[in-house]
Order: structure tokens, then sequence, then C-alpha cells
């Protein structure tokens, strides 16, 4: 766990939040860093949480642009020289997989909390490297963004699974079945371990994975495919898996860009009802619905359907929450072992799709090839080495 610093050119603690405003800084100037990270800060702002007092991106015209229009005072293109200069309690990092573990273990060494874009970081050899530099008691502490998990739907139904209101989870079904051309893939980036991190299973399903392991709890084996259908691609551009959890319920999972026909799903069997999730990328109360067993009765199964006031899962309900936890000094949800058990669980994925085995939570770690790198060296499956072409 990192410790302060003592020698005297070290960056002193920060001040405590009590009676100010959170002073945040967004890095990344793109499209998810201009249309979900900061207008959830600004909403935040607008209420005296918060403060945006800066933005960072390697592209100094897109920076200062965003700067510019967001009315935010100060741009920059190096991380640590903002982190120096503007000493912000939280870093929103909008940036690539790829950097997320170099930036958020500088803002943590800096004594900023981080909330950082999904997918989290490449591996869980990143992953456990950054927890190794939160603090240990009060923070700073790294939290991913996994929005799905907050707004009242999601609330609503994980109290009423906790508390066994429609008796024990039996059956789940966990679908993101989108859809991505041949133009998509063309970007350079896309489709490849080392700049995307992963397929779909790892860009676009995380998030239902995510949710439902929120909602389920912790998963103990997964039995998993995949394949190369269409794209043509490092990575998968489908995958289907069978996953026990602890509690004995059984889901099965699919993860396709394939899917014209798209939709995010989550559906939970239980012993007196049936709740499920249909949407795209977001959900409100609307989008779930509970179907009850037939002898249940009208008053318990409108307490079951009663989701209360409509609050839509967003960055800024996830936000709202962990300024909560700043502010408290505590842990919040989707950090730490909270944050780490879907990727756990995409890594496992990976593995048994890759040797036809099944996989059991908790087994990948050190010396084993899948927790330094999704594709776990896989013939057919782990980049191969590009010819360079005379000139």
């Amino acid at each position: 766990m990192s410790t302060p610093a003592t020698d005297p050119g070290a960056l002193q603690p920060l001040p405590p939040l009590t009676g100010r405003r959170v002073r945040a800084a967004v890095v990344g100037a793109g499209a998810i860093g201009r249309g979900s990270h900061f207008p959830a800060l600004a909403r935040l702002a607008e209420e005296g949480e918060t403060e945006v007092v800066a933005a960072v991106d390697i592209d100094a015209n897109a920076v200062e642009a965003f700067s510019a229009e967001a009315g935010i005072p100060h741009a920059y293109t190096d991380l640590e020289r903002m982190l120096r200069e503007q000493r912000p309690d939280l870093v929103t990092i909008c940036t690539p997989p790829t950097l997320h573990r170099a930036q958020t273990i500088a803002a943590l060494r800096a004594g900023a909390w981080v909330w950082c874009e999904k997918p989290p970081v490449p591996t869980l050899a990143d992953f456990d490297a950054v927890e190794d530099e939160e603090g240990t008691v009060g923070g700073p502490y790294a939290s991913i963004v996994f929005q799905h998990r907050f707004g009242s739907g999601s609330r609503h139904v994980r109290r009423l699974l906790a508390e066994q209101a429609m008796g024990r989870p039996l059956v789940a079904h966990c679908q993101t079945t989108w859809y991505r051309d041949t133009a998509y893939y063309a970007v350079p980036w896309r489709g490849r371990w080392e700049t995307e991190g992963g397929g779909p299973a790892m860009g676009h399903g995380i998030h239902q994975m995510d949710l439902l392991l929120d909602l389920l709890g912790p998963w103990s084996e997964v039995k998993a495919m995949a394949g190369r259908l269409v794209h043509d691609v490092e990575t998968e551009d489908v995958s289907t898996a069978l996953v026990r959890f602890e509690n004995g319920a059984m889901a099965t999972v699919v993860n396709s860009v394939l899917s014209p026909d798209e939709v995010s799903r989550i559906r939970i069997d239980c012993e007196r009802a049936t709740v499920e999730l249909t949407h795209l990328y977001g959900h409100s109360n609307d989008n779930w619905r509970v179907t009850p067993a037939p002898d249940v009765s009208g008053e318990e199964a409108a307490a079951w359907q009663d989701f209360g006031p409509d609050v839509p899962s967003s960055h800024l309900e996830q936000l709202r929450e962990l300024v909560v936890s700043m502010r408290a000094g505590e842990r919040p949800r989707s950090s730490g072992t909270d944050g780490r058990t879907s990727l756990e669980l995409i890594t496992a994925l990976y593995k048994s799709a890759f040797t036809d085995t099944t996989v059991r939570a908790g087994k990948i770690g050190p010396g084993d090839p899948y927790y330094t790198a999704l594709h776990g060296g896989a013939p057919g499956w782990a980049p191969v080495a590009r010819e360079e072409v005379p000139a």
C-alpha cells in the first residue's frame, strides 16, 4: 500500500473535504470525458459538491478546446504536472485502457481519488498493482465506472434478491448482443489485445456481467467458448459462457458484436418470480419487469413491482455516491475486491474458452499466463508478431 512520502519535495496530504468542494480533474478530452464525466461533474458543481479545476489530454488543441467550451480553468498535456500544480481531490480517467494503470497510480500517489472508465485495466496483474497503491485507511481509492449498478431499478432488485423476497435465485441469463460493422474495426486500435484490451467480453459485455455479479453475488466457476465468426481481429467477436454462482444459481452469458437486433438483457428466475431488465446502453424503472409466480398474492407482487421514484442508471448517480464515500473516507463501491470481480470473471472466461477447461474463482494469480495477458499466450489467439515490410 502507498505511504506518505517524507522527503521535503514530496506532495503534502490534501486538506480534509469538510466544508469545501471536491476539486476534480478530467483526464482525456474525448467523447466519454466530454459527454459523460464532465456533465456529471458539472451537475454536482451546480449542487455545490464539486468544481472542475483542470483537464488533461496529450492533444493540446483538443484539451484547450474542451476546457474553453466547458469553462475549465486549466488545460494540460502533462498529467504529472497537473497533479503537482492543481492538487485535485478526484481524477476521472477517460483514456484508452492501456493507459489506465499508469495514470491511476500517478493520481493515487499524488493523493487523489480516482474514477476510471471501464475496462478498468487490461489484466488482473494491472488491477492488483493499482490496488497496492491505494491508501490503507480513508483513501485515496480507485473506483471503476460501472454506472449500470446505480439507479433506482438496480437498487430495488438488489434489495429484493439480498432479502430473498422472491425466493432463491436459480437461473439467470446475461446478454450483451450488439452490432459493430467492418468500418468500426477499421480503426487500427480496435480488435487488438494490446490496445483494446479484449473483444466484446471485455469491451462491451463487461457492464452487464458486472451488474449480474452485483445482483447475484460471487461466482464460483465458468465454462466458456469464444470465436471469430465475422471480423478480422486478434480478439473474439462473440463468446458464450456458463457460470455457476456460490449461491447455487446458474447463468448463461452471451457477448456479441454480430447482432443486428441490439439489446442488453439480464433475466433472473427466482423461486417465486422472474425479474428481467431489457435495455441497450442505460436503464430506468420502465426497463425492469417482475413477473410473479401464480401463487404469489397481488399485494406482495405489487410491492415487488414498486420501484419508487425513477432514478435512471448514469455516471451522475455513481459519481454522487462516490463523492459521499470520499467525504466519509470510506472505500466506494466498484473499487478493490468489489471492482475486481467482473475483471476476474472475464479473465476466467477467456482462459476457459482458449484452454477448453472449467476455471474456478480465485485460481488465476501470479505465474498463470492469463494473469498478465487476457489471451494467455494461447495459440491462435495470442498476437502474432508482424513482419516488417522492406521500404
